[in-house]
């Protein structure tokens, strides 16, 4: 696809007429019932780091990069959010954890686990009942930031909201602890 043909939209502070998925509809509501003011787009579907910055551009914020780890035996999974421009090193994650070797989780736990598919992997699945296990683990420079934008849990939509309100008021309902390295 060429550069000038991925579709963002205009700037959106309103849910979806329609939902996705279970998780999409579970964020905004989510969103209203705390109070927490958001900005969205929705977009063709933004699978790579390029096509997130077409989606950068219109929300004037970077998309932050989701990956979704389990150690070799699949009993332990995180939810691992850094900047889009710095790279993975397992080493580097597991020392900072004090954890064994991790990999990449096959796609099938993804959608179990996280409600989502592959190129729609989000922080906000922590508020699914099935993702209760799962370790959330940030980036500090992430958690530092003033804005923090991902996936509503689709392909096709964006959001923007402050990362207080993540931390302070979103993530806290999880009831989960969010660890920072």
């Amino acid at each position: 696809m060429d550069d000038s043909e991925f579709k963002v939209s205009e700037i959106m502070t309103t849910a979806p007429a329609q939902f996705s998925s279970e998780l999409q509809e579970k964020v905004y509501e989510t969103f209203t019932a705390l109070g927490i003011p958001f900005e969205r787009v929705d977009t063709d579907p933004g699978i790579t780091m390029e096509d997130c910055r077409h989606i950068d551009a219109r929300i004037g914020v970077r998309i932050v990069k989701t990956v979704f780890l389990c150690n070799r035996q699949q009993t332990e999974f995180y939810l691992y959010v850094t900047t889009d421009d710095k790279p993975f090193v397992t080493r580097d994650f597991c020392g900072a954890l004090g954890i064994p070797r991790v990999s990449f989780a096959p796609a099938d736990k993804l959608m179990e686990l996280t409600g989502v598919l592959v190129g729609a992997t989000t922080i906000l699945s922590a508020i699914l009942p099935s993702a209760s296990g799962v370790h959330l683990v940030m980036d500090r420079s992430v958690s530092q930031s003033e804005w923090f934008a991902c996936t509503d849990g689709t392909a096709t939509c964006f959001v923007k909201i402050r990362t207080a309100d993540l931390l302070e008021k979103y993530l806290p309902v999880t009831v989960r602890k969010l660890m920072v390295i």
